[in-house]
Formats: C-alpha cells, structure tokens, sequence
C-alpha cells in the first residue's frame, strides 16, 4: 500500500478481534513513529506499549471517572457523560495493545508526539491494522496517577494513546467536507 492509499484508507476503528499484535509489528511501528519530523530535530519522544489487558482494563475504568468530572456542569455533554458512565463501555474498546506516545515537555512536544502518532497510525493501517487516538484517555494520562500508572519517566507528557488491534470488520470511509481553500496568488 503506498502512502495515498493509507491516507485514504486509515479509519478509526473501535471493533478489534482479540487477536494479539505481534512484538515485531508494534517494534516497526514505532520505528515508523519515529521517522515523523520534529522541531529543530530533537525527537522528543517516548513509547510506551501496554498489552496487559488487566491494566487497560484500569486505564479505562480511571479514565472514565476521571474525564466524568471534567465533564460535569458542562452545557451539551450528557451523551458523552451516559457513554462514559456505561460500565459496559471500556475506552480502549478491548484493543489488544495501547501505545502512549509521550514527548519531553517543551515548546512543540504535542506537535512531535502527533506527528509520530500520524505515522505510526498510517503505518498500521498499511499493515492491515487498525487504529484510534483514544481522547478519553488522554486527560487522565497526563495526571499524577496517570503518569504513574504507565511508568512515565518525569520530563515527559503523555500525548497520544494510540489503540492498536486486527479490525473486526472494515470500516467504511467517512464523508469529508469540501476544504476551505483560500489562494493568494
């Protein structure tokens, strides 16, 4: 698959088989992560793999509660509290691995983790896997407890906690609205 190819075929996928990631594909993906520009080259970056179901499983359950209270007395948010307050719901949607892409902090350590994280997921998708930047996690990940919880060396801020798994089924392409195109010619 080339690289157009993945950037139309790449979904967020959240419906995997429980079929494991092999060690090598993960090891190659963050290889691919770690291709992505930076600014001024530093390659701030840090990877952290979980395929302990038992500790996703406690991500997920604190990172529910955590973003609940984030998101309480907010105007418009109840679908989001009923799907988060669902003890059913598991926010990693039983992925067999996480990646946490995390970045010293500094000026551009979001830019740098996204840029990696985009690479990685482009990869993954030319591999047949699938992806998802799972937001719900990423409040809770930045917190003391967080951090903790996924060994994150002090220095670092948990960017992207990228899910990664065999898809259950394919997912079907999402409509885009046409760009907003200014040309100053």
């Amino acid at each position: 698959m080339d690289v157009m190819e993945a950037i139309y075929a790449r979904r967020a996928v959240r419906d995997y088989l429980e079929t494991p990631v092999q060690l090598d594909v993960l090891t190659q993906l963050v290889a691919a992560a770690t291709a992505a520009p930076s600014a001024i080259n530093a390659q701030p970056w840090h990877f952290t793999i979980i395929r302990d179901q038992a500790l996703l499983d406690r991500i997920s359950a604190a990172a529910k509660t955590h973003m609940v209270g984030l998101i309480d007395g907010r105007d418009g948010l109840a679908q989001m509290r009923q799907h988060l307050t669902d003890p059913a719901f598991h926010i990693f949607y039983h992925a067999p691995a996480l990646i946490v892409i995390a970045a010293k902090f500094g000026d551009w350590a979001v830019e740098d983790a996204s840029l990696a994280a985009e690479n990685l997921m482009l990869a993954a998708c030319a591999q047949g896997l699938g992806t998802c930047w799972i937001g719900f996690a990423q409040r809770w990940l930045e917190t003391d407890e967080g951090r903790r919880s996924i060994e994150l060396a002090s220095g670092f801020q948990a960017v992207a906690p990228i899910i990664v798994g065999h898809p259950r089924a394919p997912v079907p392409a999402v409509p885009r609205k046409p760009p907003l195109i200014k040309w100053l010619d």
